[in-house]
């Protein structure tokens, strides 16, 4: 292998790990099965999934290099861009590109599903660009990820409206994701400058509105609907004891290991209860 190829293979690796690619898969993967759930088809599936993935793309990307200077302010090793395996303006166009090939890919499911999914990553840029610095830190989280079961139901062959407790839920779980999100970086943020909700309100407070957000995500997905099968009722009592034991626990201290697994695993009780709601989710 030549020079010019190891640089390439490594700016690629550079690339993928600015995408974020754990955040960016896990909620292509949610995307995609909700989809299965409303009913859409495997060649259907396999355009959202591919819209997804780059659009979650472009938003790490976007942060990455948006994010460059600060990151390299608290010697962020772990970001390319700031630790000088990318350059930025590598790291902007092809933010750029992936946005822009994210929503016309989504064209193939409709105009409808379009402007939700052009929606769901302009509000997830207007976080990276400004908003996190601000009182509104959450917004975009809520906008995201409540238009995430809108942009599924319009994604089908016969376009629908997803159903309000659907949109609720998924804002509650964007709620919990910013703040779970933020959390390990206060430290570093606040020495940047950056100023978001969770940083106002503190580790502790965070914490309790994560385990708060959990559990009514949940109340919402379960409930919302009206009666459904009693697997869901034992997934929304796991929750609400998840969020009660990472309540009881912040009471007495700090957020610790113990409860940030805690949270993780409200998390993904959440998302099984809204990827096993099927066509419940259609208004």
């Amino acid at each position: 292998m030549d020079e010019y190829d190891d640089r390439m293979l490594r700016t690629a690796s550079a690339l993928a790990r600015s995408t974020h690619p754990g955040p960016t898969v896990a909620v292509t993967a949610i995307t995609v099965i909700l989809g299965a759930g409303v009913g859409l088809s495997p060649g259907q599936l396999l355009v959202l999934g591919l819209a997804f993935l780059l659009g979650q793309a472009s938003v790490g990307l976007s942060n990455d290099w948006i994010d460059a200077d600060r990151d390299r302010a608290v010697a962020r090793t772990d970001k390319p861009v700031a630790a000088g395996q990318l350059d930025d303006a590598v790291a902007r166009n092809a933010a750029i590109i992936a946005a822009i090939a994210a929503v016309a890919l989504t064209l193939l499911l409709g105009p409808a599903a379009t402007v939700a999914h052009a929606a769901f990553i302009g509000s997830a840029w207007a976080y990276n660009v400004g908003l996190k610095s601000t009182w509104l830190s959450a917004l975009p989280y809520v906008v995201s990820f409540g238009l995430l079961p809108l942009i599924v139901t319009l994604a089908r062959s016969e376009p629908a409206l997803a159903s309000p407790w659907a949109l609720i839920a998924g804002s509650l779980l964007g709620v919990s994701a910013h703040f779970a999100n933020v959390l390990p970086d206060l430290d570093d943020d606040r020495a940047t400058g950056v100023r978001g909700l969770p940083h106002r309100l503190g580790r502790r407070t965070s914490g309790f509105v994560i385990a708060g957000s959990l559990a009514a995500a949940s109340t919402s997905i379960v409930v919302g609907p009206g009666p459904g099968p009693a697997f869901l009722y034992v997934g929304l009592a796991l929750s609400v004891a998840l969020a009660a034991l990472c309540a009881v626990l912040l009471a007495r201290a700090e957020p610790t290991r113990l409860i940030f697994r805690l949270i993780i695993a409200g998390a993904l009780v959440n998302v099984l209860l809204l990827a096993l709601s099927g066509e419940r989710l259609l208004a």
